[in-house]
């Protein structure tokens, strides 16, 4: 135990030193609040136009969740600073941020790379995609592999009710992700991969998305 609180103690002790290094470093705005020029888009099996699942509406990013699908920056990032805000406007449902993904794949709503998961009650969790790893996900000897495994997030649930906006901020420094949901510490990952896009994702119903900036460090 004094082991990991130590191991814990150092990771965030790294992180204020790697944030104080980035706010002397340029804030770049993914969104920039009018457009959505700073992003590809991929829709499952291409059933609609993405404009008909990812808008602009009031100044903040609209995705209905339906088809499933996600977004994703036209520059791949390495060491980072990742904040998101969202919000659920009617009903807590599902979405996720996407990261380090390595291969964008035309009409399959899931990428190679790593899910936060915005789920309702599970946003911290990670989620591997398409084959991609996390050297805490463990299998246990003799099981198939789920189709979606899990690295679940280490304290309980830190988000706001439907209506009211939601802060990820996430750290991603040579590949190990680290994860705070309303500036409350929800998970680490460490990961081979050191650098991708960054997607938003569809999957379920409204959600909204606003100060969507990165910060390289």
């Amino acid at each position: 135990m004094k082991k990991r609180i130590f191991s814990f103690a150092v990771l965030i002790a790294a992180l204020l030193g790697s944030l104080t290094e980035a706010n002397g470093q340029k804030v770049e705005k993914l969104f920039n609040g009018k457009d959505l020029s700073n992003w590809n888009f991929v829709v499952d099996k291409n059933a609609v136009s993405a404009d008909q699942v990812f808008s602009i509406k009031d100044g903040v990013i609209h995705i209905t969740g339906n088809p499933f699908g996600y977004m994703y920056t036209k520059e791949k990032y390495a060491n980072y600073k990742l904040h998101v805000e969202w919000c659920y406007p009617k009903e807590a449902t599902n979405s996720g941020i996407f990261l380090l993904i390595e291969e964008v794949r035309d009409g399959n709503p899931f990428p190679n790379g790593i899910e936060c998961q915005l789920a309702a009650g599970k946003a911290g969790d990670f989620v591997l995609l398409g084959g991609s790893d996390l050297f805490e996900f463990h299998q246990r000897p003799g099981t198939k592999r789920p189709a979606f495994p899990v690295v679940a997030k280490a304290n309980p649930s830190s988000e706001k009710e439907a209506g009211e906006w939601n802060s990820a901020n996430i750290f991603v420094k040579d590949g190990t992700i680290t994860v705070f949901i309303n500036g409350v510490y929800q998970n680490t990952g460490t990961n081979k991969v050191k650098s991708g896009h960054i997607g938003l994702q569809s999957e379920g119903k409204d959600i909204l998305f606003r100060n969507v900036t990165v910060t390289k460090m």
